[in-house]
């Protein structure tokens, strides 16, 4: 089954969410391949217990038959389309060798059948409606009106798309920018992680760009429009997302690659064992029985059944870890990387920015504590996340500040406030020491600039104008960063690249400490595609791992996809192939492993099925095989390899592959 993504509506929806959230759309019953896969189950599920307990036909019969016709119509319709189109597929096999089974005798096998091939198809349906809601959700990130001023200064709001380059327009503070431009006038912190990724709001003053769908902060500014809104970065990654998405090269499950041939050769052999006899005289219903027996233990149920068990089994000893795989598809392909591709903010680290550093000056009389709750006093009133940052360190430190008054922000500067009597300025070194050349100014200026050439930020802490301490903030690795990391360059055989919006200062500080070599930073979307792509164009198969708006386009590029779920955007978690719930960076080359077992597994049942099927089919052709004994072995086969395959639901399967 092709998945193709479905344009975005002309109208987006007034209600869209001010957070930049995009909304979920479809939900699984919402789509008739689910409704339908859900019916044939509930039928398997009501008829199962009473055949096995002994109950007449009667009561077991007829909901088997619903089984059959609620999840047998839509593929048996699209085999005969196919096959209307001179082509064979394995669904169509599927459907037939159901009601061949039901035939003599096996309806519960072929029933069996059916809900797995209807629930299979349900799912993809659903991963590739969700795909297209979070598309289109996408363009809620970008206002649907703005504030164009004339060049008389009135004001007037006009929708996104009628903005043309040149227009002058107004971003109030709290509001999302309508357009990609430059800051003609005004300062503000603009919080752009859904393009770059950076954990932090970047200041932003007159001459510098700014991007569609970002979050203004404190202060006004001025913007004049250098793009039309059909080519934006916002609106150039939903272009992204939805070429990736229809362009990706279609990977199919072992089965699926050879039903063409085998299905062709099946159906030949099997009019040819039921034909040839009679040309010779052989009696009709003696090579009718001999071509039944043949399509029955020739069938590729036991091949499906080879497949399907195992991937299946490791999909769900996954979800019980925190791990969604999105289809068996994906969890065979999770086993072919041999390239890693890591996001930076939310994936290598938590997200979240936290003091690192605290550093009272010399002479200042103050100690770390001291410091820290005069900055904490300071900043409590402000939503920036660096006072985020300094309110939540004085509190694990279990530090009381006392109130401020008199608070005052500048964007792009600080925050001035009254603290115990004492005017507290917290900022920007560059903004506050303004030049200063004291001794004070001078130390606190080298303090600033180590911590920012270890890829720290820098927040400077002045009394009286008079500085008395440097804090250091930088978003922190996630505990299991370094060991996951390791697991990764052992089963790639190489260690993963770094692609990061972040400040190439933050990024290198970050890779040296997990052991990446390969660091590619200040990133937009489009460059992470071409990174993917890059690597790609070698013969690679990539595994892009991410978490932000700006990550969704390489995660629809690479070979695989794989979101952390914990702070994830709709946009990620959807586009990607897999996520990783728990948001454990540990659970990557768990699901990895877990995914190589699983492969191995299916090529063991392969083997056995193949070995049932050439000896049962070999046994009919040149002698005499009783029609019971041919689905008893074809039957036995079946067991066999799905008693195999559930070997990865055990606790231990897990357990080992983490390991």
């Amino acid at each position: 089954m092709t998945s193709t993504l479905a344009p975005a509506p002309a109208d987006r929806a007034a209600s869209a969410s001010d957070t930049g959230t995009p909304r979920r759309g479809t939900r699984l019953l919402a789509l008739p391949e689910a409704r339908w896969a859900a019916s044939a189950a509930v039928c398997f599920l009501l008829a199962l217990p009473a055949q096995l307990t002994g109950a007449p036909a009667w009561a077991w019969g007829p909901l088997y038959a619903l089984t059959y016709a609620a999840g047998g119509w839509e593929p048996g319709l699209a085999g005969l389309r196919a096959l209307k189109e001179r082509t064979l597929d394995v669904d169509l096999l599927m459907v037939v060798a159901a009601l061949g089974a039901a035939a003599i005798g096996q309806v519960m096998d072929g029933a069996l059948l059916i809900v797995i091939f209807a629930t299979s198809g349900a799912l993809e349906a659903l991963a590739t409606a969700r795909t297209a809601d979070s598309v289109r959700g996408l363009l809620d990130l970008a206002p649907a009106t703005a504030t164009r001023v004339g060049a008389d200064g009135a004001e007037e709001t006009v929708p996104v798309e009628e903005l043309s380059v040149g227009d002058t327009i107004l971003v109030r503070p709290g509001e999302r920018i309508g357009a990609d431009g430059r800051v003609l006038d005004g300062a503000g912190d603009v919080d752009q992680a859904t393009i770059t990724g950076e954990p932090l709001p970047v200041a932003k003053e007159k001459g510098d760009e700014v991007y569609a769908g970002t979050l203004n902060g404190t202060g006004a500014l001025s913007v004049r429009v250098e793009r039309d809104a059909s080519d934006t970065v916002i609106a150039r990654i939903v272009r992204m997302v939805r070429e990736a998405s229809e362009t990706k090269a279609p990977t199919q499950l072992f089965i699926e690659k050879v039903e063409q041939r085998y299905s062709l050769g099946m159906v030949a052999v099997t009019l040819a064992v039921f034909l040839v006899p009679l040309a010779f005289g052989a009696n009709l219903t003696d090579s009718l029985l001999r071509a039944m027996t043949f399509m029955i233990v020739a069938s590729p149920c036991a091949v499906v059944l080879a497949t399907m068990p195992p991937l299946l089994s490791a999909i769900a000893n996954a979800g019980r870890h925190g791990v969604l795989v999105k289809s068996a598809v994906v969890m065979e392909r999770l086993g072919q990387i041999d390239a890693v591709a890591l996001d930076k903010t939310g994936t290598l680290t938590q997200g979240t920015p936290r003091v690192t550093d605290i550093l009272p000056l010399t002479g200042s009389g103050l100690d770390e504590d001291e410091l820290l709750v005069l900055a904490a006093a300071a900043e409590h009133p402000s939503e920036h996340p660096l006072a985020h940052a300094v309110v939540d360190a004085a509190c694990r430190r279990g530090l009381a500040p006392p109130v401020a008054e008199d608070f005052d922000s500048t964007p792009g500067v600080g925050v001035t406030a009254t603290v115990d009597g004492r005017v507290v300025a917290v900022g920007a070194p560059a903004r506050l020491l303004n030049g200063a050349t004291d001794a004070d100014s001078a130390r606190a200026s080298v303090l600033a600039g180590g911590l920012e050439d270890d890829g720290r930020t820098a927040v400077l802490v002045t009394v009286a104008g008079t500085p008395v301490g440097v804090l250091g903030v930088a978003d922190r690795l996630r505990p299991d960063a370094g060991a996951a990391v390791a697991s990764l360059t052992v089963l790639a055989g190489t260690a993963p690249v770094l692609l990061t919006g972040d400040n190439p200062r933050a990024a290198a500080r970050l890779a040296a400490e997990v052991g990446i070599g390969d660091v590619r930073a200040g990133l937009l979307p489009q460059h992470k595609v071409g990174a993917v792509r890059e690597l790609a164009d070698t013969g690679r198969k990539v595994m892009m791992v991410g978490d932000g708006v700006n990550d969704a386009p390489a995660l629809a590029a690479a070979h695989t996809g794989v979101a952390m779920g914990g702070a994830g955007s709709d946009l990620a978690l959807e586009t990607a192939d897999a996520v990783i719930v728990r948001d454990e960076l540990a659970a990557v080359p768990a699901v990895i492993s877990l995914s190589r077992r699983a492969r191995r597994l299916v090529a063991q049942n392969l083997v056995i099925a193949g070995v049932f099927i050439t000896g049962l089919a070999v046994w009919d052709l040149v002698g005499n095989l009783p029609l019971p004994l041919g689905v008893a072995g074809h039957e036995g086969s079946t067991v066999v390899v799905g008693l195999n395959g559930l070997r990865l639901l055990r606790e231990t399967a897990w357990k080992r592959a983490a390991e």
